[in-house]
């Protein structure tokens, strides 16, 4: 089992109850209102069937805290970590709303994917994190790319800072690659 980051489709975006986040959904439209922003509604486009993103958050995270420390404020640190749901759309700050859910206990925490895809690459600048070599695309092939081989093999052949942790640089093209997802596909994403 474990914890999974994962795109919600928009059947289970509008959904009440257990597997559903509709609760999480008109919280967030209601603060959007009371914001004088429009509301979120996540539609499926007629005719396509985007793939879903999901991959397993298993590596130690200590190195990755570690580098958002020296790189980071504690505001951007903040607000790259400390969401529990990601919306595909920019927000000036992230919205605090009194829905919980299996993983956020109480409240819901959501952000902007815009600003942690500013954050995220900041950090992959920093690590040289080579995003050409790294794959995006079906369901877990990051975490087997860094799991399997594929990254100890790229980093025999290009080194880097990003290459002396591979769990630091696991995280920084997790979030990239999920901002990047949530952005693509206009899908909130969130831990399952």
């Amino acid at each position: 089992m474990g914890v999974y980051l994962v795109s919600v489709a928009a059947q289970d975006w509008s959904q009440l109850g257990e597997d559903g986040h509709g609760d999480v959904a008109a919280a967030l439209n209601t603060e959007l209102e009371r914001r004088g922003l429009p509301p979120y509604e996540l539609r499926q486009v007629a005719g396509e069937t985007p793939g879903r993103f999901e991959e397993k958050v298993s590596p130690s995270m200590d190195g990755f805290v570690a580098l958002c420390r020296t790189r980071l404020t504690d505001a951007e640190l903040s607000a790259l970590l400390d969401w529990s749901v990601l919306v595909p759309f920019a927000l000036e700050e992230e919205i605090v709303l009194p829905v919980g859910t299996a993983y956020s206990g109480e409240e819901t925490v959501v952000a902007g994917a815009p600003r942690l895809l500013a954050l995220t690459e900041r950090l992959a600048d920093a690590v040289e994190l080579p995003l050409d070599a790294i794959p995006a695309g079906d369901n877990l092939t990051l975490s087997l790319w860094f799991l399997e081989g594929g990254a100890e093999r790229t980093a025999r052949a290009r080194t880097g800072p990003w290459a002396e942790d591979r769990d630091a640089a696991f995280y920084v093209a997790l979030y990239l690659r999920a901002a990047q997802y949530s952005i693509r596909h206009g899908c909130p994403m969130t831990y399952s």
